[in-house]
């Protein structure tokens, strides 16, 4: 039997590669720390954005209002370390596979702008400063934040034996959510998982948006991903996932007794589902990187959800 058939690109799509000459980096950071900057993808903060801005909610309903600006500020730099080391430990396991895709062929890695020893050197001194930050979590955080590491290393390597790698990067980029609970209340409710568990469908969704800008390079290399599970039913398997992501954040906020004015804002997260799916197309790769991007702005509403309805109480 043939397998699903996915449109060539459209004509005039712009190049989608990860690394540009012209980027913050190129301009502001000596040459010399260029090849770290974007190993850890410091020139792309989508990523981290999309970690961060689900763990900031938690944060705000984990302590029923404003958080302290020290938890803040923890929590923001484990988000921006542990994105980072994902991302490197992502080019240490594919530095083979990124030459032959075309929108990854320029990173550090591949393009031997760094070598694989300096590296692992810099992924080393990153797990370091997250060790540092351990001290100033409780004991149950400290344990979560140690079990995040095994999943933060395998996830690059699921996409070699499982159609499903974005549920494992969904789990390990949304941990800090449980951890926020758990540093601040010392405990992890029902409501709080359901958070959780909405945020890794909701990332499930968008990060399929994204694979099937890979999708052609995957065939070719035999990687597996969620866009190839799906193939041409995407949008069906997509907006399943918005729906379920909408749902379990309505039950968290419920659980909690969220006041009105999170519901009001739910709402517009899911009249933002609704336009992402009307919008997104499998022959737009552009598109599609698009929308991925645009779920910085579900990142925003998630955080003035929480907001809304805990500190307009």
């Amino acid at each position: 039997m043939a397998g699903p058939q996915f449109p060539e690109r459209a004509p005039g799509t712009p190049d989608l590669a990860d690394m540009r000459p012209d980027d913050w980096v190129a301009r502001w950071l000596p040459s010399s720390w260029g090849p770290y900057a974007r190993l850890c993808r410091l020139d792309r903060p989508v990523g981290t954005w999309l970690t961060l801005l689900p763990c900031l909610a938690a944060l705000v309903q984990a302590a029923d209002g404003w958080p302290t600006l020290f938890r803040l500020f923890i929590f923001s730099l484990g988000a921006l370390l542990m994105r980072g080391i994902g991302c490197c430990f992502n080019d240490i396991f594919d530095r083979d596979i990124d030459q032959k895709v075309e929108r990854t062929r320029f990173r550090p890695l591949t393009s031997g702008q760094l070598s694989l020893k300096n590296a692992l050197w810099f992924v080393l001194a990153q797990l370091a400063v997250c060790a540092l930050l351990l001290f100033a979590l409780n004991e149950y955080s400290r344990w979560l934040a140690v079990a995040l590491v095994p999943i933060v290393i395998v996830y690059p390597l699921c996409k070699r034996f499982t159609y499903w790698p974005q549920v494992v990067l969904g789990i390990g980029f949304n941990w800090g959510m449980l951890m926020a609970w758990s540093d601040t209340q010392n405990v992890v409710p029902p409501g709080a998982i359901a958070m959780w568990l909405g945020a890794v469908l909701w990332q499930v969704g968008y990060d399929s948006i994204y694979a099937y800008v890979d999708v052609r390079d995957d065939i070719k290399l035999g990687l597996r991903s969620t866009a190839l599970r799906f193939a041409d039913k995407g949008k069906i398997w997509i907006s399943g996932f918005y729906v379920a992501t909408v749902a379990l954040w309505l039950y968290g906020g419920m659980s909690m007794g969220m006041d009105w004015p999170y519901y009001v804002v739910m709402a517009v997260i899911a009249g933002h589902f609704i336009w992402q799916m009307s919008v997104f197309s499998l022959s737009r790769p552009d598109r599609n990187f698009m929308l991925f991007r645009a779920n910085m702005a579900v990142g925003v509403l998630l955080v003035a959800a929480a907001l809304a309805g805990t500190v307009l109480q």
